[in-house]
């Protein structure tokens, strides 16, 4: 099955001198090429690579002069794809996070055509051993958020890198527009659900070991709340305000309504407000159920 298929595995590293041969030599003979992009190391991270090359010519390393983060550093193996012609891409991050044993389970939904992009979900009891209870509780926090603001309310984990997509795919996405940090994921997601892109969780547990985390967590909350935010009415104008979809009126009807009679009721107390409140509290949920349907049907 894995024969007939062109199979790229981008992975990107950033200082991971220990981890990198270590993730490239666990990576399935089927896979027809490995773009390593290294994201301004300054460790021998490109020397490890180089060293590897003779001896697996399936390897191609990428070399970013200034580092760009985790999502320049995954885009420029996705142009690398684009350009040889690759079906299927294939994220693994240079850490050894992500355990290549469960590859065909993430392209099983994409070969049998029941998705178009896959990403790996940790977040079940059974699967999560290894990370820490501030982890667990930030991926939970940010699935219920990246579920509001992408659309996409079936997907959980949405921060796990660990993702298949099909090249038709990508090129349906403006790729330069692409977040380039942390929220890379999230912003993928958000361009897919208006490409019209089929996503699919797949059970994949975590896997921890040596790797040390390089998020600098306050930096990292404050920029995905600007981003969220952002990203958030950005995509309810594209997909709804634009084209003046009925979904758009019940998002903008509920949003004035609601915030109005929360200011209304600072003045004229809760009491005489709390229809209208509830009123619109039922509209805005409406509206997020029809998005979360909308985006159920691809």
């Amino acid at each position: 099955m894995f024969d007939a298929i062109r199979i790229g595995i981008v992975v990107p590293a950033f200082n991971e001198e220990k981890l990198i041969h270590k993730t490239l030599s666990n990576i399935p003979k089927y896979a027809k090429r490995i773009y390593v992009t290294d994201d301004a190391s300054n460790d021998h991270t490109a020397d490890k690579v180089k060293a590897l090359i003779p001896h697996d010519r399936r390897l191609m390393l990428i070399q970013h002069r200034v580092n760009q983060g985790v999502g320049g550093a995954i885009l420029s193996g996705f142009k690398q794809a684009l350009e040889e012609g690759m079906d299927i891409v294939v994220v693994m991050a240079g850490d050894n996070q992500m355990d290549s044993k469960y590859l065909p389970v993430l392209l099983g939904p994409i070969l049998e055509n029941r998705a178009d992009f896959t990403k790996a979900n940790r977040l079940r009891p059974s699967f999560w051993r290894g990370m820490s209870p501030f982890r667990l509780f930030g991926n939970v926090i940010l699935t219920f958020i990246n579920k509001i603001v992408t659309g996409y309310w079936f997907v959980t984990d949405p921060q796990n890198g660990y993702i298949a997509i099909t090249i038709d795919c990508l090129r349906k996405i403006d790729l330069d527009t692409l977040n380039k940090g942390y929220n890379f994921e999230n912003d993928l997601m958000l361009k897919a659900n208006l490409a019209n892109i089929r996503i699919k969780n797949v059970l994949i547990p975590a896997k921890y070991g040596q790797e040390k985390s390089k998020i600098k967590y306050l930096r990292f909350i404050s920029n995905s709340l600007r981003y969220f935010t952002k990203a958030f009415y950005w995509r309810l104008w594209k997909k709804y305000f634009r084209p003046l979809h009925p979904i758009g009126a019940l998002f903008l009807f509920g949003s004035v309504s609601f915030f109005g009679s929360l200011i209304a009721a600072g003045i004229l107390g809760f009491a005489a407000l709390w229809p209208l409140f509830l009123f619109s509290f039922v509209v805005l949920l409406s509206a997020f159920l029809s998005d979360g349907l909308s985006t159920l049907k691809k």
